[in-house]
């Protein structure tokens, strides 16, 4: 049986829900059965313990000294806490409490009550001892066996989730050092892959230049190279130390704007693209990569309305800490469940796209300008508002 590897991916957050679940399943089960084995060892130290009492009783009413000291044998034998009190509540007989048998000090008798009530509370209610017309009552503390049975589970759960923690945060540095390795063995094979055929474009278009061809489609071509040796520039800056410098935000989105204004459909749904600036502060960035995203962001948008049409606004604002990017469309929106999705490497609801867009911009804002990326609002039917926030350095 084959399972469809892109269902999988998308659904990871279900599946981790149902490991979780299944998890806390185990925990309870665990808890529950050893709550029963703790139940039942109880009753049988009950048992036992009402069977003693009662030989006890016969015992300790005789006349004959021997019988006495059987008597006595009994309760010295057994080996859990145990408190004998009077009708009036008065200790008379303890063991395995940590008071000497002998010690009768006032304070050591209050301490001895004390311990009765925690006894009782503790789930043993106290056993009558009648010796004659006398009616003592015998108190007991779980054996060491049950108290260490009770304790047992909640100590296996937690090495285990010591164990499952520091296994799973050593998996996760892996998994992130070699996704690193491989955006920038990726990005620089893809540079040096794109190198021949821009050398090779660059060599045509000084041909056409030096035969004197002067057109529209010329000059548009060179834009495109342009943009070609930029795309390549970026590529071969992933994975090496970003140099960030003061720029303007405005410069960079109505570039943005420009290159995706000549390149929308004439006919058909039209898309419109705004820009709002009440503000345009200087951000340290690196222009090229910054560049990459506001392209990622603003192409995302527009095929999410190239069939429908709609309206895209680039939104810039500032607080004293943060600068803010926004950009919003009234496109279709995104689902709740493909929400906690987006930013993941190869997640896209295209039959066609790869899904590492948004992924790669926010590793870029993230990792090389320290900044955020993330779904600001949403709404099925209603649209979209994307935000890159930039730390405020007020650059002169």
């Amino acid at each position: 049986m084959r399972f469809n590897k892109r269902f999988i991916y998308q659904h990871v957050g279900t599946f981790k829900g149902v490991l979780f679940l299944a998890a806390i399943i185990v925990i309870i089960s665990v808890l529950g059965y050893t709550q029963y084995l703790v139940g039942e060892l109880r009753e049988s130290t009950r048992s036992s313990l009402t069977q003693k009492i009662k030989t006890y009783s016969v015992l300790i009413s005789s006349d004959n000294p021997d019988l006495i000291g059987v008597a006595l044998d009994q309760i010295q034998a057994v080996e859990f806490p145990i408190i004998v009190t009077d009708a009036e509540g008065r200790p008379k007989l303890w063991k395995n409490i940590g008071f000497a048998p002998d010690d009768t000090s006032e304070a050591a008798l209050q301490a001895i009550r004390e311990l009765v009530e925690v006894m009782d509370e503790e789930g043993n209610p106290p056993l009558p001892i009648h010796v004659g017309a006398q009616v003592d009552s015998f108190h007991y503390s779980d054996s060491i066996v049950i108290q260490q049975l009770r304790w047992l589970p909640w100590i296996e759960i937690v090495v285990a989730a010591l164990f499952i923690i520091i296994g799973y945060s050593g998996f996760q540095t892996i998994r992130r050092s070699e996704e690193s390795m491989v955006w920038a063995g990726l990005a620089k094979e893809t540079a040096h892959q794109l190198g021949t055929p821009i050398t090779s474009l660059m060599g045509w278009l000084e041909f056409l230049r030096s035969e004197g061809i002067e057109s529209r489609a010329l000059t548009e071509m060179e834009r495109d190279f342009d943009r070609l040796e930029r795309v390549s520039a970026r590529f071969s800056q992933i994975g090496s130390e970003s140099k960030l410098a003061p720029h303007r935000i405005r410069p960079l989105v109505m570039d943005t704007v420009d290159y995706f204004q000549r390149r929308l459909p004439s006919k058909g749904t039209p898309i419109e693209i705004r820009t709002e600036f009440p503000c345009d502060p200087f951000v340290n960035i690196n222009p090229q990569l910054f560049g990459w995203v506001l392209e990622n962001l603003v192409k995302n948008s527009i095929d999410a309305m190239f069939s429908s049409g709609g309206r895209i606004i680039i939104r810039c604002s500032e607080s004293s800490d943060w600068i803010h990017i926004d950009v919003i469309d009234n496109g279709p929106g995104i689902s709740k469940r493909n929400r906690r999705n987006v930013f993941r490497p190869g997640f896209t609801t295209r039959t066609r796209g790869w899904g590492l867009g948004l992924s790669l911009s926010r590793r870029i804002v993230e990792e090389y300008h320290g900044g955020r990326l993330f779904v600001k609002e949403t709404a099925v039917g209603v649209g979209t508002v994307m935000r890159v926030s930039l730390r405020n350095k007020q650059v002169a």
